[in-house]
């Protein structure tokens, strides 16, 4: 048994007391096995200056412990409601366990019961903690089924009490009367505060809001965006692909005349072309798009110029490039191709089709943004060297 007495039942962390550079090592001989016959383009995995208590967002259950106790925490492997406490969880900041104390004890005191999907009783569903590492601001939002009688001012009251290093600049909740077990963005109304937090990253600044994507290791994706601004080089056009609220558009875009975002969320285009404005940045147009559909001017993507695209940076979901979206990207011809995956697997799976479609892998670099864990982030860099599009 590890650190935590929910090690391996919670599906959180699987080396709670690995020596660090030995789950490196690990991590590294895994990811060459996943990424197969590109495994030899492997340039290592970056450590996270960060091991414990780096996640910047968590989305707690509220379940049982397989009694009838009221507990919050994370949902236990193979059970629809047991879930694990996280009082003694080595991935979240000591902020967020205080804030998850307080919000259990509140609940259960106040009566509420979590809301079970096939009795459909009870109303308690999830507890949403986001935070700015680098600006210490955070964010809470409570997810529960309509028919909640708890006083939600002595609730909002509570947690601005509350002896934390860092600061609650909004308190939300979002009503969800649906079956599955998933935080929906919906019926979302504001307790107190604001419906976003501030973060700061390769010095600009972000408004992120309780649903908008935004990689759970602040420390460790000023590295990983580090790299990728290197990689994608420079020149008069570039794209940003499933660029959420648009954060890698901004980091790339003093070397280029123009980026362009897609995203097919109209809340994280939204978000995007505010953090524009409160970053001074001209140069950048968000479009609300799917991605899989995009084939140049047709979509309204106004190629400037020769319509040339120096660069394309695409950072898709765990699933990877749908095959539509691997076409469009070479039809849209760019002269680089940067890749990131959250799962490298996907990325084993498009760099041959890639290849087919005329780019050569050059370049794999691995970073471990989520230690603890068996997950790594991984980048990889390629070039058109078929120009028949």
């Amino acid at each position: 048994m590890g650190i935590c007495a929910f090690t391996g039942r919670c599906g959180g962390c699987t080396h709670p007391d690995t020596p660090y550079p030995r789950e490196l090592a690990e991590k590294e001989t895994t990811l060459r096995e996943t990424l197969g016959d590109y495994g030899h383009l492997l340039e290592g995995i970056r450590p996270s200056p960060e091991i414990t208590g780096y996640r910047n967002k968590m989305e707690l259950a509220f379940g049982d412990d397989g009694g009838t106790t009221l507990t919050l925490g994370i949902r236990k492997k193979r059970s629809l409601y047991e879930v694990a406490t996280t009082q003694d969880c080595i991935l979240m900041p000591d902020d967020f366990k205080k804030i998850a104390a307080f919000a259990l004890d509140f609940f259960r005191e106040s009566g509420e019961t979590f809301f079970h999907r096939k009795k459909h009783t009870g109303t308690l569903r999830h507890l949403v903690l986001r935070r700015g590492h680098f600006t210490g601001e955070i964010l809470v939002m409570l997810s529960a089924a309509s028919g909640l009688n708890a006083d939600l001012q002595a609730f909002t009251q509570g947690l601005r009490g509350l002896y934390i290093k860092g600061s609650i600049v909004g308190i939300l909740l979002a009503t969800n009367d649906g079956v599955a077990d998933a935080v929906k963005n919906e019926n979302q109304r504001i307790l107190w505060g604001r419906n976003f937090y501030r973060e700061k990253l390769c010095g600009l600044m972000f408004y992120v809001s309780a649903f908008s994507f935004f990689q759970t290791n602040s420390t460790g994706a000023e590295i990983l965006y580090g790299i990728v601004r290197d990689l994608a080089g420079g020149g008069k056009l570039a794209y940003d692909l499933y660029c959420g609220t648009g954060t890698i558009a901004q980091i790339i875009s003093p070397q280029f005349d123009k980026v362009i975002g897609i995203e097919f969320i109209p809340e994280a285009i939204a978000a995007a072309q505010t953090n524009v404005k409160l970053n001074g940045i001209s140069n950048c147009e968000f479009l609300t798009r799917d991605i899989s559909r995009i084939t140049g001017q047709k979509n309204g993507l106004h190629l400037d110029g020769d319509g040339k695209i120096d660069a394309i940076v695409v950072d898709p979901p765990r699933d990877g490039l749908a095959p539509k979206a691997l076409t469009h990207i070479a039809e849209l011809a760019p002269t680089r191709l940067v890749y990131i995956a959250c799962k490298p697997a996907s990325l084993a799976r498009d760099l041959p089709q890639l290849a087919a479609l005329g780019f050569t892998a050059e370049r794999i670099i691995g970073f471990d943004l989520f230690p603890r864990t068996p997950h790594v982030e991984v980048v990889a860099l390629l070039r058109r060297t078929d120009t028949r599009w």
